[in-house]
């Protein structure tokens, strides 16, 4: 088995028909080549001997000066190189692997010529030369290198998906934009680091979500072919600009940039989870996870879909299990809050919502999990909504906290009215919670709790 990878050498490739399609061998070629030659190739673990993936740049790295070694093993072997039958979407250049001279063939050109120039009429014709894909590879510049090893190792911490990490991520990014200024790679791993930090972090929605958008127009500016920026954009624009329709536009254009995006799929199925289209949504996070089967990120996201959608069952066996596995991963202890409120176990859902506010370095939300913990201890409900009312005013206040949750605590006190002046505030600050969060059992058959939902898909419909 080879050596564990370094993960910021480069894209991942995700089974032997990639990693076979980088090097331009035949599969059994590949797999003779890790067996034989210590080709470094890893394994999805419980995932089989057939779920394997490997570095780009590790191969390249181990390719370096064996050239003619492998073309002498394949002679003997009787196996030739099998150039790939097309051009691997989104593979990275690598400055550091010298390319061969092109050697111009008189005789070749003479029968290719024809055949050049009617494929490319047939191409320009059937689809209006409009293919984004090639519009994309064509137009792409070389990046600067040291500007992509830093943007490289900012995707790594990025990947996992902690506070410090997501802010070793920024740190990256930022000097990636300060070595290569024009770069929209770099400006997409900043966008995408504060529309995480809101959720894996403590970072205020109206502060993180204004810089992702800000990042990842940038990022469309400078490269409108990057299917990265369109995801970045449509995230943000979904989430805190409320408008639904420009952000499937936005999803869309990034799929038919790049239709084996795990990115894409993973952040359109939660725009269609927001959106109740839940059947569609379940079918981009399968996708997703059939594209990055080791993403326990998605994995999460899937488990709570699944619940939602009423799949009950199978959505709690994943998270629990999950929670097993990757105890580390916030997003899952903070569903299982969820889940267990929805199952009245409100001891574990109290301990759940602790566990992931201690994950995210959360402050505030450690305060509010003891505050609720104390109530619930000596009042049951009430007496957890008791506890609890205060310290959600003084944090709304202060712009940090959530209105929708004080709604819910004002209501659950019966006061209504005050109910009704926070949801008024949760819509003005576009909240997350006015989109996906739980009804409130006490407004719920109100006018006015109608008026609001009403007002959120006026909103959407944009």
């Amino acid at each position: 088995m080879a050596a564990n990878p370094d993960p910021v050498l480069g894209k991942r490739l995700d089974s032997w028909k990639e990693i076979a399609h980088f090097l331009g061998r035949a599969e059994r070629t590949v797999k003779r080549w890790e067996a034989e030659r210590g080709l470094p190739v890893h394994r999805v673990p419980g995932g089989g001997r057939s779920a394997v993936f490997a570095y780009n740049g590790e191969l390249a790295n181990w390719l370096k000066g064996r050239t003619e070694e492998l073309d002498a093993d394949d002679t003997a072997s009787g196996e030739t190189a099998e150039l790939p039958r097309s051009v691997p979407e989104a593979v990275p250049i690598a400055p550091t692997v010298p390319a061969k001279p092109f050697a111009f063939n008189v005789g070749v050109a003479a029968w290719m010529v024809p055949l050049v120039l009617t494929a490319g009429l047939v191409i320009y014709f059937s689809i209006g030369h409009r293919d984004s894909r090639f519009k994309a590879m064509a137009s792409r510049r070389a990046p600067n290198q040291e500007a992509q090893d830093l943007y490289l190792k900012g995707r790594y911490f990025w990947d996992r998906r902690t506070p410090d990490d997501l802010n070793k991520a920024i740190d990256y990014f930022t000097q990636a934009i300060v070595k290569d200024p024009s770069d929209a790679q770099a400006y997409v791993g900043l966008a995408d680091c504060y529309n995480l930090l809101r959720e894996f972090g403590s970072m205020p929605p109206g502060e993180a979500y204004p810089r992702a958008i800000s990042a990842a127009e940038r990022a469309v500016e400078l490269d409108d072919t990057s299917a990265e920026a369109h995801i970045s954009l449509a995230f943000g624009t979904y989430w805190w600009s409320w408008k639904g329709v420009t952000a499937e536009r936005e999803f869309k254009r990034a799929l038919e940039l790049d239709p084996k995006s795990v990115r894409a799929h993973h952040w359109y199925a939660t725009y269609l989870f927001g959106m109740n289209r839940f059947p569609e949504a379940i079918d981009e996070m399968e996708q997703a996870r059939r594209l990055d089967p080791s993403s326990n990120a998605i994995l999460a996201d899937k488990g709570f879909l699944l619940w939602q959608a009423g799949h009950k069952s199978e959505g709690l066996t994943l998270l629990t299990q999950l929670e097993v596995t990757e105890p580390s991963l916030s997003s899952t202890h903070a569903y299982l809050g969820r889940v267990y409120w929805d199952q009245k176990n409100y001891a574990k859902s109290l301990a759940e919502s602790r566990r992931a506010a201690e994950l995210r370095h959360d402050e505030n939300g450690l305060r509010l999990a003891n505050a609720r913990e104390k109530g619930f201890a000596v009042g049951g409900l009430k007496g957890l909504y008791e506890n609890e009312l205060p310290m959600d005013q003084d944090l709304v206040e202060r712009g940090s906290g959530s209105a929708y949750a004080l709604a819910t605590a004002y209501a659950a006190l019966g006061k209504k009215q005050e109910a009704f002046a926070s949801l008024q505030t949760s819509l003005d600050r576009h909240e997350a919670a006015m989109l996906i969060g739980d009804d409130i059992p006490e407004l719920m058959n109100h006018p006015q709790y109608q008026k609001f939902r009403a007002q959120v898909a006026q909103l959407l419909a944009r």
